[in-house]
């Protein structure tokens, strides 16, 4: 398998961590079969009970759906800031720079505020 079509499919499991719930139960299904379970078309055509062209569409249409979502609401990419200048802050903590681990999560904390609007 090709090291970008994995990558592929490392991304739609982890926006699907943050948007699945906004997808039909069939297309959380075909979506766990290709990236998680790793099954051909023709094997994710007979588990799912439609034709391999329909699974062709739906991962398309679906994948498609998921980076929308990212695109409009970020989550996935919040998360990600956030969890990176947590981890700074921690690492700043236990090297004892007590000031920088404040100016991180004063940062995160703009940023925080900056996403919801000042709430």
């Amino acid at each position: 398998m090709a090291q970008e079509e994995v990558e592929k499919k490392i991304e739609l499991s982890w926006l699907m961590d943050f948007y699945g719930g906004l997808l039909t139960d069939k297309q959380q299904e075909v979506l766990r079969l290709h990236c998680e379970e790793d099954l051909s078309m023709g094997e994710i055509a007979q588990e799912a009970g439609i034709s391999r062209q329909g699974v062709h569409d739906m991962l398309t249409r679906t994948a498609q759906k998921l980076f929308d979502y990212e695109r409009k609401l970020g989550m996935a990419t919040r998360f990600a800031r956030m969890e990176e200048g947590l981890t700074r802050c921690r690492e700043a903590l236990g090297e004892k720079r007590y000031d920088d681990a404040a100016a991180l999560i004063d940062a995160l904390i703009r940023f925080d505020r900056e996403d919801n609007n000042g709430i």
